[in-house]
């Protein structure tokens, strides 16, 4: 493509045309005088026409025309201005939420603007700014507490996400606190896709109460299917802190997920806290949102097409004839 004037050119060879019609009457045979055409006096026709206004009106004619040719083989060089998009190409990644929903998680224990709110309004708030800020991603969502179930499979619709995770609502799937089954549900979708990068960003305020299977052991399958786990344990208490408390997070296990599967574990007490971890996360997932935008040619062919058009009309209803 070729820069002119601030636009590219699709086909700059199509300007060599632009002098044909110069070459063609110089080079041409005189075009033969029509038989049925008639033959004035010259002092007659002279008559018939002001000089003056002949004139004029031949100029504009051979003007109308230079201008047709003009237009149109502007028009054929196919010319475009560059628009600068963002860049919402997919970036190669799937990101599988894994959400804890056990009864723990209705505890008012947050901050936000001198008003209490529960973990659950807590998390929903930065996790919906988090998803649809990764456009260009697919993101899915696993919620468990006795039980897990996907919410929202692996799309690139973020907004049906975010709608899911607004819904999501604690005794769905009851109280408890199955964190193996969480994980392994979200493994089992994230390694189903074909992805070049595949996260599981694993959130959880409590300890294994389900025992079904070893969250250890889902996070050693995960590294070996080279998927990254980065873990939240949420709530002001943890067992290594207060190992009495009735709602303290199990972060010794939650860690050493993370560390088994190449992740990062990160400590949340409070909305800032909250607030870190989603900036961090964006530095080690690379955010597609923040790629610089491209720029896209927007074609521009129809406005040299239109002034041809124009010029072509006028010179056809030239009421003198002389087009």
């Amino acid at each position: 493509m070729t820069d002119l004037f601030g636009l590219i050119l699709a086909a700059p060879q199509a300007l060599l045309l632009l002098p044909l019609p110069l070459l063609a009457r110089r080079l041409l045979p005189p075009r033969p005088a029509q038989l049925a055409a008639m033959r004035l006096p010259g002092a007659i026709g002279a008559a018939a026409l002001p000089a003056d206004a002949r004139r004029r009106s031949l100029g504009r004619s051979r003007a109308l025309k230079a201008l047709l040719w003009c237009a149109l083989v502007l028009a054929l060089s196919g010319p475009a201005r560059l628009v600068a998009t963002a860049d919402t190409s997919a970036s190669g990644r799937d990101i599988m939420l894994s959400l804890d929903l056990s009864g723990s998680m209705a505890i008012e224990d947050f901050d936000l603007g001198g008003q209490r709110i529960s973990r659950l309004a807590a998390v929903k708030q930065v996790a919906q700014g988090f998803v649809t800020s990764r456009a260009g991603d697919r993101i899915g969502l696993v919620l468990f507490a006795d039980r897990a179930y996907v919410a929202a499979p692996l799309t690139h619709d973020l907004a049906a996400v975010s709608r899911a995770i607004e819904e999501a609502g604690i005794g769905i799937t009851g109280r408890s606190t199955a964190i193996a089954e969480g994980l392994g549900l979200a493994l089992k979708r994230v390694v189903a896709g074909a992805a070049r990068g595949q996260v599981i960003v694993l959130l959880s305020d409590g300890k294994e109460t389900g025992a079904r299977m070893d969250a250890r052991q889902v996070a050693a399958l995960a590294a070996e299917r080279g998927v990254r786990v980065h873990t939240i344990a949420l709530g002001p208490d943890d067992l290594e802190t207060r190992p009495a408390s009735r709602d303290a997070v199990d972060i010794a296990m939650l860690r050493e997920i993370a560390a088994a599967s190449g992740g990062t574990s990160y400590r949340v007490r409070d909305m800032a806290d909250l607030a870190a971890m989603a900036t961090d996360l964006d530095r080690l997932e690379p955010n597609p949102s923040r790629r610089p935008p491209v720029l896209v040619p927007q074609p521009v062919w129809i406005w040299p097409a239109m002034v041809a058009l124009l010029a072509g009309l006028w010179l056809g209803l030239d009421p003198r004839g002389t087009a």
